[in-house]
């Protein structure tokens, strides 16, 4: 049985059609051991059902146990890990890590049809000011399924990342990786670190201009 529903399909067939300009690679790492990944299976299935969607789209799937070279290749730390490449193969440091559902399948599809278009959703002061970047960022947005607040923050996470070679964006379901979220104190989303400080965070849905100055704050902090 699917997990889209006839009239997800229908919608997301219209959306597609009208709004993707190039092909969208999807590369999706997992595992076969459940005891680590128990939403590993049905990310690979949401998956799946996407890309049958469009012709533009594409899967592929990596083992993450044995695919030493891909897992080293896009730097993937744990599973399920979803990474969006255009028609190109230029990896824009997009990650999601969890199952993107909820709030956050919106946010995926939305993901999909910037990357298609090949430029990110900036203003164009924000690129130029994130293009001069010199030091590497990571911004880590930990999020829930069910937080209406979360996907304006992981959007900009990532539109940042495909603005500056120096950034990685990336989605974490804070559930999903409960060890990560005690570890950085996590209690409500979207909930934002940078470059893995836990000292380093905010959590809020800022608007373009405040999000993209704390993070650079944090970053030189």
């Amino acid at each position: 049985m699917g997990i889209l529903s006839d009239k997800d399909i229908a919608y997301l067939k219209d959306l597609f059609g009208k709004e993707l300009k190039r092909k969208v690679k999807i590369v999706f790492f997992k595992t076969k051991d459940k005891t680590r990944c128990q939403y590993c299976e049905i990310t690979e299935q949401v998956l799946e059902e996407l890309v049958s969607v469009d012709p533009k789209l594409e899967l592929e799937i990596h083992d993450f146990d044995s695919d030493k070279e891909a897992v080293e290749k896009y730097q993937v730390e744990m599973v399920p890990a979803t990474i969006l490449l255009p028609e190109d193969g230029k990896d824009y440091g997009i990650r999601f890590y969890g199952v993107p559902s909820g709030h956050e399948f919106g946010t995926l599809i939305q993901d999909i049809i910037t990357v298609s278009e090949g430029k990110p959703q900036l203003s164009e002061e924000s690129i130029q000011k994130l293009q001069s970047l010199e030091e590497p960022i990571r911004i880590s947005v930990f999020v829930t399924p069910t937080c209406p607040y979360c996907p304006r923050a992981v959007l900009m996470a990532h539109n940042m990342a495909m603005a500056s070679d120096k950034i990685i964006g990336e989605m974490i379901e804070a559930n999903e990786y409960w060890e990560l979220s005690e570890e950085f104190g996590v209690s409500s989303v979207p909930h934002i670190v940078v470059n893995r400080d836990p000292s380093k965070f905010f959590v809020g849905a800022y608007p373009e201009k405040e999000f993209i100055n704390e993070v650079l704050r944090l970053a030189k902090g």
